[in-house]
């Protein structure tokens, strides 16, 4: 396939140029997806910084940029169960996937993302027309009410915690993180990434931090079991149709993060089973959410996602079969890795020394707080690590915390 006008047309030379942009982005993503605290949109915006140099056709080049992204999704899960991994003993105030991993079942939980991930994009290629056109047509109203939308999703998530404590600290949560919110995104840092931003710090403090401080004196990743995946195959479809729902709505609806959106679909799912639909349903959200981000991006010109914004403001020619094409394949070898490298991944982590690991990986986090947002990030870090620390202390869900960015758009800043 070649480029001309902006269309696709057949050459076996350019076919396997175009391979090359793709597998190389494939390997671009693989490598962030395995790097603690990176999040999708720190990345997103490291590819829309590099994308003018790299030489090549501009819808090479944003087929490359999609695979990065599609992959990064994929193998974020890696790190995320293997690290910050609990003592047994606090095992039942742990994430989801952490609460498998304690139990021996962490190569099961990498296999249940990897099918998130991947039915989200079988599923989601042919949902993706119908359900751009429901989202555009709903949108206008929604976004009208947005932010009695959101405090509808907010409320639904504190009064849906399994106690009194766990409600109030819920909320407390909820307050504490979007007041921090208010204070720091609109802050302009100087850093010596010029694609910075206060998100990395925020997310990293919040999610990333906390689950490494509560580890420090945990027992590490312990010898895991087989691989089977015990959820039965009705259970892990429906859920991940939920979770590939959500993902459109998620594209949609600012500030709704993918465990929020599977928080709030998985009571739907029937015979959902608490840590492994949460697994998948979350999985699901995250990759589905890059297709109907494409599918929208074509419709109505707008970007819905990181990777999408990245892709927009480089100029990539909107080239949708080529580009889809570029999203499954990353899928497909995403789907593959997950539990290529992943398994690994658990080993390897499992032989070292958990304290001395979660102290460098908390240093990492640091650094990159300031590559992407200098010494104000390095403190937004420090206060959204301390309002991180609050959900696990009094039994509540961390989807509160999400309230770092609902928080400001209900308050309309």
């Amino acid at each position: 396939m070649g480029v001309v006008d902006g269309s696709v047309v057949f050459a076996p030379e350019s076919a396997a140029l175009a391979l090359g942009f793709v597998f190389g982005g494939i390997a671009l993503g693989t490598v962030s997806g395995l790097v603690p605290g990176l999040h999708a949109n720190n990345f997103a915006l490291l590819l829309a910084a590099a994308a003018p140099s790299i030489p090549g056709p501009p819808l090479y080049v944003g087929g490359a940029m999609l695979a990065a992204g599609v992959t990064h999704t994929f193998l974020d899960v890696v790190p995320a169960l293997a690290l910050g991994v609990p003592d047994p003993a606090m095992a039942a105030s742990a994430l989801p996937g952490h609460r498998l991993v304690v139990a021996g079942r962490g190569r099961e939980a990498l296999r249940l993302s990897a099918l998130g991930s991947g039915l989200a994009v079988v599923l989601a290629v042919p949902l993706a027309l119908p359900m751009t056109r429901l989202m555009v047509s709903v949108y206008p109203t929604v976004s009208a009410h947005l932010p009695l939308v959101l405090a509808l999703v907010v409320a639904f998530l504190v009064l849906t915690e399994g106690s009194i404590r766990a409600c109030v600290g819920g909320a407390l949560a909820f307050v504490l993180s979007a007041g921090l919110g208010v204070l720091t995104l609109d802050i302009e840092p100087t850093a010596p990434l010029t694609a910075g931003g206060m998100l990395m710090p925020l997310f990293a403090g919040a999610f990333g931090a906390p689950v490494l401080i509560e580890a420090l004196d945990g027992a590490g990743v312990p010898e895991q079991a087989d691989a089977a995946v015990t959820t039965p195959r009705r259970v892990v479809g429906s859920t991940a149709f939920a979770g590939t729902v959500s993902g459109a709505v998620v594209g949609y609806l600012p500030g709704v993060s993918a465990a929020v959106a599977a928080t709030v679909a998985l009571p739907l799912v029937p015979n959902d089973d608490g840590a492994r639909g949460f697994l998948v349903a979350t999985s699901g959200v995250n990759t589905s959410n890059t297709i109907f981000a494409l599918f929208a991006l074509v419709a109505l010109g707008s970007p819905r996602t990181g990777v999408l914004v990245a892709l927009d403001s480089t100029g990539v020619p909107l080239d949708l079969p080529l580009l889809l094409s570029a999203v499954v394949l990353a899928a497909g070898v995403g789907f593959v890795l997950v539990p290529l490298l992943g398994d690994r991944y658990l080993r390897t982590v499992g032989r070292l020394d958990y304290t001395w690991l979660s102290v460098v990986v908390l240093c990492l986090l640091v650094v990159l707080s300031f590559l992407f947002a200098g010494f104000a990030g390095v403190g937004t870090f420090c206060a959204a690590a301390l309002v991180g620390l609050v959900p696990a202390e009094v039994g509540a869900r961390r989807v509160h915390l999400m309230g770092v960015l609902m928080g400001p758009l209900i308050l309309g800043i």
